[in-house]
């Protein structure tokens, strides 16, 4: 475990605090969360396959609570047609992507946004599944489309292209 992080362990919960702030998760009512020193170990009560898959997603969890207290997570987005643009209001997020109105993107709590330039967003925080979440959100505003590819994609993703109509 990094430095600075300290973990909670009640019946059905696990709390993980550090230095960019504090998560909390539910977890399956099965599985045991122990710490030993410097090591958290899940183990789970049968070999079962429900047991075996909970296993694996309790694990996954807690990892990706830790790794978002110290390093935190982001998801890049581009915005890809003449004119599209984004920019900030305070601390959300609007959108101008072909509609005849822009589309306001509120941050939730716990996420920030950032444009570093006109046709690309950050999304950041600390919860890899509400920074997964919104970044989704704001993609599904104005998805690329396969014909000219016009649209908001995420950094590095592939839009299969179609040929189009024929004269």
């Amino acid at each position: 475990m990094p430095t600075g992080v300290t973990v909670a362990i009640e019946r059905e919960q696990v709390r993980v605090n550090g230095p960019k702030g504090e998560l909390a998760e539910r977890i399956p009512r099965d599985m045991q969360v122990k710490q030993d020193g410097e090591q958290l170990l899940v183990t789970r009560p049968t070999d079962r396959g429900e047991h075996r898959a909970l296993h694996g997603l309790t694990r996954s969890l807690v990892a990706n609570m830790i790794q978002g207290v110290t390093a935190g997570y982001e998801k890049r987005l581009e915005i890809q047609g003449v004119g599209y643009r984004a920019q900030l209001k305070g601390s959300n997020l609007e959108l101008a992507v072909g509609y005849s109105h822009t589309i306001p993107i509120t941050a939730p709590q716990g996420i920030e946004f950032e444009v570093p330039q006109p046709t690309r967003i950050v999304v950041k925080g600390i919860s890899k599944q509400l920074v997964g979440e919104t970044a989704a959100l704001i993609r599904k505003q104005r998805p690329p489309e396969p014909y000219k590819g016009k649209g908001i994609r995420y950094e590095g993703e592939h839009v299969p292209r179609k040929v189009g109509k024929r004269a």
